[in-house]
């Protein structure tokens, strides 16, 4: 599975293709300085996760199906905070770990102390455990972001950013 993010005045398209050259196309309002779904999928490699975002597309469910599951499953947003079925639960945690990264992007990056404990906070919040991470993983997956900050901030509308097969043995 590849996935394309091509750059939009309002919002960004989404579009994954499948080992066998099916695809899969969704719009997704910005959120941030960098697409909300490319920091899940940098996120989501870096930690291994199988069942978060990306992972549950790879396995065969439609971006658009996702998001219905994790809203019948319970996903902790403030407006929803109950437990969440256990089969989104990597779903959710990805979730917080995902706009960790995001805010940490947003100013100044904390100690990595602080990024767990903030994380633990969300996590507390979803009713889910929070992942463990080790602290390498948060900096390569910090520089990692930094680099797409600076390709997303290149990119101009109507222009793409690709990324790479999905690899589930992370």
């Amino acid at each position: 599975m590849k996935l394309v993010i091509t750059k939009g005045s309002h919002t960004d398209r989404v579009e994954v293709v499948h080992a066998d050259g099916s695809r899969d196309f969704s719009e997704f309002p910005k959120k941030g300085v960098v697409p909300h779904d490319a920091v899940h999928w940098i996120v989501e490699q870096e930690t291994g996760f199988t069942a978060g975002f990306w992972g549950t597309v790879f396995g065969g469910m439609k971006i658009d199906a996702v998001s219905a599951l994790s809203k019948s499953g319970g996903h902790a947003s403030s407006k929803r905070a109950t437990v969440p079925d256990d089969a989104i639960v990597e779903l959710v945690q990805a979730e917080r770990l995902v706009e960790c990264f995001e805010a940490d992007m947003w100013s100044t990056p904390s100690e990595v102390e602080v990024f767990r404990e903030v994380l633990a906070a969300a996590c507390s919040q979803s009713h889910v455990p929070a992942p463990a991470i080790p602290d390498q993983i948060i900096l390569s997956i910090r520089q990692m972001l930094s680099r797409l900050r600076e390709d997303w901030a290149d990119t101009g509308v109507g222009e793409s950013v690709s990324f790479g097969e999905w690899s589930t043995s992370s």
